[in-house]
C-alpha cells in the first residue's frame, strides 16, 4: 500500500503512519513577508520572530543567545532589515575567530605606526558600522582588558583609534551573541557585570531545533531544494523513514549540523530519492537513554522510539503536557497533537507516591 505524499514544489514530502513527516505550506503571513530567510512556522520560532518585530524599529543593544548553529546570525540580520537602519552597513565579527592581539585594531582601528607592522591607517569596525548595525558575534571571547573599551563605547558612543588622541564619535546600534552564559563568567569574574548589563538591554534567547521539532521538514525540504539546484541533482522524494529519522535526532549541532547531513544525503541520493544520512554510530543521539529501560537500540521501530523520547520528555518536564516548559513545547509540538500521540501510544503517568494514578489524558488538566 502507497504512502500518501503532499506536494512541496518539485518535491513529493512522504507522510507516514503518526504524522511523522507531514509538510505543511504556511501561508504568506507578516513574519515570512519580512523575514525572507528565516524558515519555519513554530510556536518557538514565532515567539522569536515576534521579539524582533518590537525591539527592530529602536536603537537598543540586543543580546542574542543561543547554542550553536541555530541562527543567530540570520536573526541579527533580521532585526537589520526590519530597522530604519536598513540600507545602511551591516557589519559583522566573530570576535572568536581574531587572535587577542588583533582584536582591539579589528574593533577600533589604527593608526599608522601604532604598533609593529602597523604600516597603514586602519578603520575599525565601529567606524565602517557608522549609522548602521555592527553585530559582534561570540561576545562572550572578548578578553577582560578590551572590555572596558567596549563599554564605553556602548554607552558614549565614541572611541580612539590605537595611537591616537583624537576622539570618534559614532551612531552604532550593537548586535551581540554568544553561546556561552555571560551571568556565570560574570560571576567568575570572566566578564565584566557592567558590560553584561549593558548588552542585555533587550535578550532574545534562540531555540535549540530539537525544541521546534515541526520545523524540521520544512527546514529539510529547503536544504535539499538548495544543495540538489546547486549540484545539478534531481531529488524528487523524501521517503517517510528518512523524515522521521530527521525529526526525532536530538541535533546537538543544531541547524548547522542539519543543513551538513541533507548536503551529504543529496551527494548520496540515486534515482531521485533522499537517503537516510544518519549513521548507526550516531543513532545513541537518536532517542535519549530511559532511567529505567536502558539504552536506545537500532532495533526499536518508529513507534518505540517515539513512545521512548515522548515518556523521557514527559518525564524531564514533571509530567506536564501544556504551557512554556511542557513537554508539548520542549518537543515542538502543540499540546493537541502531544495528547493525541499518548493516546494513540498509551502513554499515561504512572501511578504517583500517593498511590493516585494520573493518566497523562484523562487527567491531564491537573498538570497542564
Amino acid at each position: 500500500m502507497s504512502k500518501p505524499a503532499i506536494a512541496w514544489g518539485a518535491l513529493s514530502v512522504g507522510v507516514s503512519v503518526g504524522n511523522y513527516a507531514t509538510v505543511v505550506n504556511p501561508g504568506p503571513d507578516q513574519a515570512e513577508r519580512v523575514f525572507e530567510r528565516i524558515i519555519g512556522h513554530s510556536a518557538a520560532l514565532e515567539s522569536v520572530l515576534e521579539q524582533v518585530e518590537q525591539v527592530a524599529p529602536t536603537d537598543s543593544t540586543v543580546l542574542i543567545e543561543g547554542e550553536t548553529g541555530t541562527g543567530k546570525e540570520l536573526i541579527a540580520h533580521a532585526i537589520h532589515n526590519a530597522s530604519q537602519r536598513c540600507g545602511r552597513a551591516f557589519i559583522k565579527l566573530n570576535c572568536a575567530a581574531i587572535p587577542l592581539d588583533l582584536l582591539e585594531s579589528e574593533l577600533f582601528g589604527h593608526e599608522k605606526g601604532a604598533f609593529t607592522g602597523a604600516i597603514a591607517q586602519k578603520i575599525g569596525r565601529f567606524e565602517m558600522a557608522d549609522k548602521g548595525t555592527l553585530f559582534l558575534d561570540e561576545v562572550g571571547d572578548i578578553p577582560p582588558a578590551l572590555q572596558p573599551k567596549l563599554l564605553r563605547i556602548l554607552q558614549e558612543q565614541e572611541f580612539e583609534r590605537l595611537g591616537s588622541g583624537r576622539t570618534h564619535k559614532v551612531d552604532v546600534r550593537l548586535v551581540a551573541a554568544t553561546n556561552r552564559d555571560l551571568v556565570k563568567m560574570a560571576a567568575r569574574g570572566q566578564f565584566r557585570s557592567d558590560l553584561y548589563y549593558r548588552l542585555n538591554v533587550f535578550p532574545i534567547v534562540l531555540p535549540a531545533l530539537r525544541e521546534r521539532r515541526e520545523d524540521i521538514p520544512d527546514l529539510v525540504t529547503h536544504f535539499v531544494k538548495r544543495f540538489s539546484h546547486r549540484m545539478g541533482k534531481q531529488v524528487d522524494s523524501i521517503p517517510p523513514e528518512t523524515m522521521a529519522a530527521f525529526q526525532w535526532y536530538l541535533w546537538p549541532g543544531n541547524i548547522r549540523e542539519l543543513q551538513n547531513l541533507v548536503e551529504r544525503a543529496v551527494i548520496l541520493s540515486r534515482d531521485g530519492v533522499l537517503p537516510n544520512p544518519l549513521h548507526k554510530k550516531q543513532t545513541e543521539r537518536m532517542i535519549p537513554t530511559l532511567h529505567r529501560t536502558g539504552p536506545f537500540h537500532s532495533s526499536m521501530t518508529l513507534e518505540d522510539s517515539d513512545r521512548a523520547l515522548i515518556v523521557e520528555t514527559l518525564e524531564q518536564a514533571g509530567w506536564i503536557v501544556g504551557g512554556p516548559r511542557g513537554a508539548a513545547a520542549k518537543l515542538g509540538l502543540k499540546r493537541t497533537t502531544l495528547l493525541a500521540k499518548m493516546r494513540r501510544l498509551g502513554i499515561s503517568r504512572p501511578i504517583s507516591e500517593e498511590g493516585t494514578s494520573v493518566p497523562g489524558v484523562a487527567q491531564e488538566d491537573a498538570q497542564i
